[in-house]
């Protein structure tokens, strides 16, 4: 993140509650809504910079959306949503070195 514009740093918008993750894409989005929803899980959605205004023109943010939960709920919310992203790419490196092999 842009260290200039104070994109890296983040900030409760309410008191009680807590950075829950941080998305890339509206897929990500997508998805992350989708797991909070189904644990009926209430979450806050806040653009960085002025992402909101650039979602609205072009489609996407390119600076990140940020995801709030309660700080109550916020275990249940990280165990929920921790690492998704990151095993999906473990598992694509995994699978793209085995054709790699020479046989």
């Amino acid at each position: 993140m842009d260290r200039f514009f104070g994109l890296n740093k983040t900030k409760s918008p309410m008191k009680g509650l807590a950075l829950l993750c941080t998305v890339e894409n509206n897929i990500q989005q997508a998805i992350i809504e989708s797991i909070l929803n189904g644990a009926e899980i209430p979450f806050l959605i806040k653009e960085r910079g002025s992402g909101s205004a650039v979602k609205i023109i072009a489609g996407f943010s390119m600076f990140g959306t940020d995801f709030y939960v309660s700080e109550e709920r916020f275990e249940e919310a990280s165990e929920l949503v921790t690492g998704i992203f990151d095993e999906r790419d473990e598992s694509e490196n995994e699978n793209s070195d085995d054709g790699d092999e020479e046989k």
